[in-house]
C-alpha cells in the first residue's frame, strides 16, 4: 500500500503550482515554477489514476448488493483488482527520491587502463560504443577533448552527451570495463585480457560550482595535436589546475579561448560530482549501493569476444549479443541497470 498522505501533499503542491501558473506569476518565477511543474504532472496523472481506480473498485463492490448490478460488478472487480496493485508499484518508483542531475547532459571521460596498445584500442570501441548510443537515442555527441595513439587508440577522450535524461541513462557506465579477445597485433592467436576505464559526470554549470580565480593555475603549452606546422607554431594547449584538490584539467584544440571554455566546463563537473560522491558516501556509510555507486575502480563488466558475451558484474546480467552492443544497443543493459537501482531504492525506503 503506497502512503495516502504523501500522495496528498504531491497533489496539493501540484494543483499549488498549477493555480500559479494560471495566475500569471512574475517572469522571474515562471521558469522555476513550470519545471517544477512538469516534474509533477507525470506523478501527479498516476495518482489521479490511482484514486480513480480505488473509487471504481469501492463502487463495484458496493453494487455487489444489487441484483441488477451484480453480474457487472462481478466482471470489474477482477481487473481492478489486477490493475491496482501495478499501480501501486509505478507509483512507489514515482515516489523514489530522485537524483537532481538525472536530467543534466553528462560528460563522459573513457581511458586506457592495463594492457597496452590493446587497451587504447579497447577504449576507442568503447568511445565508438557509446557515439553509436547517443545517435540511436537522438543525443548529441560532442567532442571536448581527444588523444589518440599511432594505431587508432585512444590516450584519452572526453565528450559531451546532451539530451533529455542523459546522466539518468549513462550514469552506471562509471567503472572499469575489461576486455578478452585476440588483439590484431597477436601472432600466436592467444586471447589477452585488457581494460579501460570510464568516468560519466553530470554537467555542471557556474552556478553549481564556485571556483575562485585564486584556487587555479592556468598554463598553456603547445598543442600535442595531429602534427604539422600548427604544433611548431601555436601554444595553443590549455592545462587548468585546481590548487586545493590537484585536480588538473587539459584541452588541446585550436582556440586556446575555446580551450579554456572546455578545461573549466570539464573542471567544474569533476569538482561537482567530487561533491556529489561525498555526500553520497556521507548518506551511505554504513551500506554499499552495489549499483550506481560510481566507483571507478570498480571491475563493472567484461566483453568476451570470443564468446561473443557482455557480461555486467553487478547484476549478473549475461547477453550474448556483443556485436550489437558494441554497436550502440545498450538499452537492455542500462534498464536492467535501472530496474536493479530502482529495487534496492525501493528496499531501502521500505525497509
Amino acid at each position: 500500500m503506497v502512503p495516502l498522505d504523501k500522495l496528498a501533499q504531491i497533489t496539493q503542491r501540484f494543483e499549488f503550482l498549477e493555480a500559479q501558473l494560471h495566475a500569471g506569476s512574475a517572469p522571474s518565477e515562471i521558469a522555476r515554477i513550470s519545471k517544477e511543474y512538469s516534474s509533477l504532472k507525470p506523478v501527479a496523472d498516476e495518482i489521479a489514476a490511482y484514486r480513480q481506480a480505488l473509487t471504481a473498485l469501492a463502487e463495484a463492490e458496493a453494487m455487489l448488493s444489487d441484483p441488477e448490478m451484480k453480474a457487472l460488478a462481478e466482471e470489474e472487480i477482477p481487473q481492478l483488482r489486477a490493475r491496482i496493485p501495478e499501480m501501486e508499484q509505478a507509483l512507489r518508483l514515482a515516489l523514489l527520491p530522485k537524483d537532481a542531475a538525472d536530467g543534466r547532459p553528462a560528460i563522459v571521460e573513457i581511458r586506457p587502463g592495463t594492457g597496452g596498445d590493446e587497451a587504447s584500442l579497447f577504449a576507442a570501441d568503447l568511445a565508438r560504443m557509446y557515439q553509436r548510443h547517443a545517435e540511436k537515442m537522438g543525443w548529441r555527441w560532442e567532442v571536448l577533448e581527444e588523444q589518440t595513439t599511432d594505431l587508432g587508440g585512444l590516450k584519452e577522450l572526453v565528450a559531451l552527451v546532451s539530451g533529455d535524461g542523459v546522466f539518468a541513462r549513462l550514469k552506471y557506465e562509471s567503472g572499469v570495463h575489461r576486455v578478452q579477445r585476440v588483439p590484431e597485433t597477436e601472432a600466436q592467436g592467444r586471447v589477452h585480457t585488457s581494460a579501460a576505464t570510464v568516468a560519466v559526470l553530470p554537467e555542471a554549470e557556474a552556478v553549481d560550482i564556485d571556483i575562485p580565480a585564486s584556487d587555479i593555475r592556468i598554463d598553456t603549452m603547445r598543442s600535442s595535436g595531429a602534427g604539422g606546422q600548427h604544433v611548431n607554431t601555436t601554444d595553443s594547449a590549455v592545462r587548468i589546475t585546481h590548487i586545493p584538490t590537484g585536480t588538473v584539467v587539459t584541452s588541446s584544440e585550436k582556440s586556446q579561448h575555446r580551450n579554456k571554455e572546455i578545461a573549466m566546463q570539464v573542471l567544474r563537473s569533476r569538482l561537482y560530482e567530487a561533491e556529489r560522491e561525498r555526500v553520497h558516501s556521507a548518506r551511505a556509510a554504513d551500506r554499499k549501493s552495489q549499483v550506481g555507486s560510481g566507483d571507478r575502480s570498480e571491475r563493472i563488466r567484461t566483453y568476451n569476444f570470443p564468446q561473443g558475451r557482455m557480461t555486467d558484474h553487478r547484476i549478473n546480467l549475461t547477453l550474448y549479443a556483443l556485436p550489437q552492443i558494441m554497436a550502440g544497443d545498450l538499452t537492455e543493459i542500462i534498464d536492467a541497470l535501472t530496474a536493479q537501482d530502482q529495487a534496492e531504492k525501493l528496499a531501502e525506503m521500505e525497509g
